[in-house]
């Protein structure tokens, strides 16, 4: 057993602890939000993940998570210590690290005996040498200490599983003994024959970037194909599930939409680009994917422009609010432009979600939030379905219709077909696909 020190209760910080502390180690989870920490402590999560609750509690009760405010309590007697803070992104793109520096700072005037110091947060190739420097500038003597790299790939609303049973678990180091005390710490993992990639640590801190912006090109070439689909009149379900089927290509993340949001896949395309920008290459395709995804809400709103061209004084439905289902998060979420784009053009908004309103409702407190889709649609000119929640999938569309001035759906997620609705009467859209569909 390791003792863990995680600074950082956000997503990352406090899904990685709590799934840490499950593998048999004792984990410290360090923030300076004091509120956070007491709520921790009444077993109140900062965040919604599916299950993170239940496994918090449970590792609480088993005395192996721990909660604090004090980075030397939690360092002490510590053998690793994960710096897991938020590396937003700056306005030029590239990803802000005056936390991690902040925090590696912090490190260095407390450490007293050998540690190795893990950068958790998404960080630039290069940002090692800068937490080194950040640790030594504030030792306290000569004290012994390594580095690594171990980036997350956490999924919002399947991030348990993911970390429990990851594809692969990637460590960057710069010592054997780094390499032995991260060995020790997903030994656990070992028995579930999962793949550990073990490298330097610059190689590990682009695998990151290089994973996310794969994803996300590939989102953005099925949803470019989507609007070629919809000019010739082919079916981009079909045309994805044909590709998916190909072992090369896979079937995941092919689904034709309202394109990526969330904390990740924008800030990372963004951060990839200006870290190539920096060592004088073009991540021409990334930047492509990252102008695909931009536009999508736009050709939403292009849809709905077809069933109503004057969209002022018109009360629109937003039918989902976070970037995708089994979050709260609404970070660059596509519902935020959707609404911008709706209310730069007269039209009054009706918006549910079953998890996210609260947080959307800080930021646009002038929307009406209604208790289900249905309140939601009532005395609507137009339904968006902008999050697939699982309760969207099987709504009840004559009741939807009697509820609605006009029967006009936008499915920007493809979930129903044109049949389903137009046996009701409605003007339906979707994403690539033909009108006889």
């Amino acid at each position: 057993m390791s003792k863990i020190c995680m600074v950082g209760t956000g997503y990352v910080g406090l899904v990685s602890g709590a799934c840490l502390a499950d593998f048999g180690h004792e984990v410290w989870c360090v923030d300076i939000n004091q509120k956070r920490i007491d709520e921790l402590h009444d077993g109140i999560m900062p965040i919604y993940e599916p299950g993170l609750d239940t496994l918090v509690e449970k590792n609480v009760t088993d005395k192996r998570l721990f909660f604090t405010t004090s980075l030397a309590e939690g360092m002490k007697d510590a053998d690793t210590v994960f710096i897991a803070v938020q590396t937003p992104m700056a306005d030029s793109g590239e990803a802000d690290l005056k936390f991690v520096l902040q925090v590696a700072g912090e490190v260095g005037a407390l450490l007293d005996d050998y540690k190795v110091v893990v950068t958790k947060s998404t960080v630039p190739v290069g940002t090692s040498k800068l937490v080194r420097k950040a640790i030594k500038e504030n030792l306290k003597g000569d004290i012994d200490f390594d580095l690594a790299s171990n980036p997350e790939f956490l999924r919002e609303g399947s991030s348990i599983e993911d970390f429990m049973r990851p594809d692969r678990v990637v460590v960057g180091v710069d010592s054997d003994r780094a390499a032995e005390v991260m060995r020790e710490i997903y030994r656990p993992l070992y028995l579930l024959e999962t793949p550990i990639v073990v490298s330097d640590i610059e190689t590990a801190e682009l695998i990151k970037y290089a994973a996310n912006a794969f994803l996300a090109v590939k989102i953005s070439y099925i949803n470019e194909l989507s609007t070629l689909a919809d000019s010739v009149g082919a079916n981009i379900s079909m045309i994805a599930k044909a590709m998916g089927l190909d072992k090369r290509i896979g079937k995941k993340f092919l689904h034709a939409g309202l394109g990526y949001g969330g904390s990740c896949l924008p800030k990372d395309t963004n951060a990839l680009v200006h870290i190539a920008e920096t060592a004088d290459c073009d991540m021409s395709i990334v930047r492509a994917a990252i102008g695909v995804n931009a536009e999508l809400p736009n050709k939403a709103i292009a849809m709905a422009t077809q069933f109503l061209p004057d969209l002022s004084g018109k009360t629109v439905t937003l039918l989902g609010l976070s970037f995708k289902p089994n979050t709260d998060d609404i970070r660059e979420a596509p519902s935020r432009k959707l609404v911008a784009l709706l209310t730069e053009a007269g039209a009054t908004l009706q918006v549910h979600d079953p998890v996210a309103a609260d947080n959307f409702q800080l930021e646009y407190p002038e929307l009406k939030y209604c208790d289900n889709a249905y309140d939601a649609a009532s005395g609507s000119d137009l339904c968006l379905l902008v999050t697939e929640w699982n309760e969207y999938r099987q709504l009840d569309i004559p009741k939807l219709g009697e509820l609605m001035n006009n029967k006009a759906f936008v499915d920007c997620r493809n979930v129903y077909n044109k049949s389903m609705f137009a046996k009701h009467g409605f003007d339906y859209a979707s994403f690539g696909r033909p009108e006889r569909d």
